[in-house]
């Protein structure tokens, strides 16, 4: 449901706010475990590494539809904590609109250019083809990847994480049973699996849609505007997502470009070594999720008080959100130095401690012990998107990233550290973002920057 985040404590807010969102990214990162356990299992090593491998292509779509969504929640956001519910629902349409037609020129174009980016990679030949026919059947789906995740954020500017909450679990149990089927049942490898997700996302996004569609119907205007016609699309709206939007899938693209630069150190190792390390990052994917979602949410929080006027109240979410992302952080970091050798196992051989198994525990037991140091990047840099400085929230993001490849290509080729350089670099590139993003929170410039008022 709907919900105004301009009223009560911040701390039960934001928890409580941020906790829908971190068990529908759980689902949904449970289907792409299942992903990979179910061909690392009943396909074989290779397999796993062609999912890996395909991975940061796969990033690049998703980082593109995200960062664009990222736009219409700021926007939404900010109107509706304004109570300018006319312009938000026309900006809900446009967004709609925009991302739909963006999705369907992106699936033409990635299966299209499939082959090109995988050989582009320096994929290994011995899973080029399973590479190719994952990411070719994937971007089959873009369309309903762009309009779920324009959706998502739409629910989310509305305070409402539970509705999500619904779909994904619905979207990943039913991705689930069809990797099962598809793989185990009918013997279709890869491709099995890529079309899980495809049919799985699809059903999410057309759900979502007729649900958002309904509620817009029934949300009443401000008296002044009852009557008055909605325009469906509208280039006011354009603009406005666009001015966070287009810096904000700048960010998440360059995150996918760095992925890339990176998958092509890893793929110069080996595919032990490229099967080691995508499991771990489906581990560590799992363990950034609550740091993720908090920053998520002090977003939407941010950009509700800012259209409210509530700027004192941004700064008590943000410090508790850096609380919450300190408790949690320490907490999984337990849990991987515990328990990372059954979570690998559900991936790689146990007993394979000089090939895959021992890459992916050396990562994960190296970028675990600083996930403090993620948060403390990714929550003010939420708060910076959400109040619409994006010059400070991108700038924040290519410091990070750019320095993440600069120390791993660095360590690797002047060090003896050899592939531990990968590792090292990940907590490297977080405390140098996480640097200039609290450098900008402490100026209070982000306070100037409200787009709703552009």
């Amino acid at each position: 449901m709907v919900q105004n985040l301009t009223e009560g404590r911040p701390l039960k807010l934001l928890f409580f706010f941020a906790l829908p969102m971190v068990a529908g990214n759980l689902f949904q990162q449970l289907y792409n475990m299942v992903d990979t356990a179910v061909v690392g299992k009943f396909v074989g090593e290779d397999a796993v590494a062609a999912v890996g491998s395909s991975f940061p292509i796969v990033f690049l779509s998703v980082a593109v539809a995200s960062g664009l969504s990222m736009g219409c929640t700021v926007v939404v956001s900010q109107l509706f904590g304004a109570g300018r519910i006319h312009e938000m629902k026309t900006t809900v349409s446009t967004a709609i609109i925009s991302l739909g037609v963006l999705g369907l020129l992106i699936m033409g174009l990635g299966t299209l250019l499939a082959g090109p980016l995988l050989q582009l990679l320096g994929t290994d030949p011995d899973i080029m083809a399973d590479s190719r026919t994952y990411l070719q059947i994937y971007f089959g789906g873009a369309v309903f990847l762009f309009l779920y995740n324009t959706l998502n954020g739409i629910y989310n500017a509305q305070g409402d994480s539970k509705t999500p909450l619904i779909f994904l679990m619905i979207s990943s149990l039913t991705n689930i049973v069809l990797d099962l089927l598809f793989v185990i049942r009918f013997g279709m490898g890869v491709a099995g699996v890529a079309w899980a997700t495809l049919i799985a996302q699809g059903l999410c996004a057309v759900a979502s849609l007729l649900v958002m569609l309904r509620r817009m119907r029934r949300m009443p205007c401000e008296p002044e505007k009852q009557g008055v016609k909605l325009p469906l699309f509208h280039m006011v709206a354009v603009k406005r997502i666009a001015q966070i939007g287009l810096p904000s899938m700048l960010q998440q693209s360059l995150v996918s470009v760095s992925m890339m630069m990176m998958q092509g150190l890893v793929n110069s190792f080996g595919k032990a070594l490229v099967a080691g390390y995508t499991a771990a990052t489906k581990i560590d994917s799992l363990a950034m999720l609550p740091n993720m979602n908090f920053s998520n949410a002090m977003s939407s929080f941010t950009a509700q008080n800012i259209g409210a006027g509530k700027y004192e109240r941004v700064k008590e979410g943000l410090k508790a959100c850096l609380l919450m992302v300190v408790v949690f952080s320490l907490l999984i970091t337990v849990i991987i130095f515990l328990f990372g050798n059954q979570l690998l196992g559900l991936f790689l051989d146990p007993g394979d401690t000089s090939g895959a198994m021992g890459y992916g525990l050396a990562y994960m037991h190296t970028v675990s012990l600083f996930y403090i140091l993620m948060g403390l990047l990714f929550v003010p840099n939420g708060m910076l998107r959400g109040a619409g400085d994006m010059g400070a929230f991108t700038f924040s993001s290519m410091s990070n990233l750019f320095s993440r490849v600069g120390i791993a290509y660095a360590l690797v080729y002047l060090t003896p550290l050899g592939a531990n350089a990968i590792w090292w670099s990940i907590p490297a590139g977080w405390l140098i973002g996480a640097a200039v993003s609290l450098l900008r929170v402490k100026s209070g410039r982000w306070m100037r920057k409200a787009v709703a008022d552009r």
